[in-house]
């Protein structure tokens, strides 16, 4: 579907969006994951909230990491830890669309709204953003599906839930999610190569589930779809190593190191220094 030019003012948009997708195929071909720098504009993220709320902190910081090597930025205006307060679409819109404006304007480095509020991705992508990074994969706002469709900006569809269900075989519900969000999305005339693919780690999971998915990573390559993981400092590392959430960073790059192993073509993370450095030395062992 071509791009509504109502959601892409910037006439370099469409080429950025394209750039995009194609440095994403690659690298779910050849298995060698690109890093995604996770940007929270609110007070009250769970691993860095209140830091990065203000735009000019948020612009700074979005510098440094791609300086680091950062591929892409993941920029949210809501929390989504468990308990958290639930954001107005007029605010996030205001906590966001600004600083995405800002650095399409300052960088080259493609962007995506971390959002599951159609009017947010709609303003995110007039603002510039070329990936709806979408929590709710396309369930929780029935505008969504729509939305992407229009703007034709990348999707990334994440797996979640209500409620955990520990008795549950987790591999078979995310490959029914799949299998029925895929077909709604192509329905609403989203691109198949335009989806990108979440288990969602750490939503609506036990930590059992949760490594689950992780181990089986490449069960959804069958799907030929970039895999994105998402699963930086999140609580089941705590649970497991005993850490509290500023000292989960091993943890973290363990994970995401097995998880590029299974196929994972995105890594979203808060450290993306030490990310950018691991996946190099990985690089140069696959080659030697």
């Amino acid at each position: 579907m071509t791009a509504d030019r109502d959601f892409a003012p910037d006439p370099n948009w469409t080429q950025r969006r394209d750039a995009m997708r194609e440095k994403l195929r690659a690298a779910h071909e050849e298995a060698s994951p690109l890093v995604m720098g996770i940007l929270n504009v609110t007070p009250d993220s769970f691993s860095d909230g209140g830091h990065f709320d203000a735009p000019e902190r948020a612009l700074a910081h979005a510098a440094r990491m791609v300086q680091e090597g950062a591929d892409i930025l993941d920029l949210g205006g809501e929390s989504t830890r468990p308990g958290a307060a639930f954001v107005e679409a007029e605010e996030e819109i205001a906590r966001t669309a600004p600083v995405i404006a800002a650095l399409s304007a300052a960088s080259a480095c493609p962007i995506s709204i971390d959002t599951y509020k159609a009017s947010v991705a709609h303003e995110a992508v007039r603002a510039g953003a070329v990936m709806i990074n979408d929590i709710w994969g396309l369930q929780h706002d029935p505008d969504m599906a729509r939305v992407a469709a229009e703007t034709g900006a990348l999707v990334v569809i994440m797996h979640n839930r209500e409620q955990i269900e520990a008795e549950i075989d987790i591999l078979d519900d995310l490959r029914r999610f799949f299998d029925r969000v895929i077909a709604q999305a192509e329905r609403a005339g989203i691109s198949r190569a335009h989806l990108a693919l979440d288990p969602g780690i750490g939503f609506g999971k036990t930590d059992a589930q949760n490594l689950a998915c992780i181990a089986h990573l490449d069960r959804l390559r069958e799907y030929d779809m970039p895999v994105l993981l998402g699963l930086s400092r999140k609580s089941f590392l705590g649970r497991a190593l005993g850490r509290d959430v500023e000292h989960r960073l091993g943890g973290t790059l363990g994970a995401n190191l097995f998880g590029a192993t299974r196929g994972a073509a995105i890594l979203r993370v808060h450290d993306v220094a030490p990310h950018v450095d691991a996946l190099k030395i990985v690089r140069l062992l696959r080659a030697a």
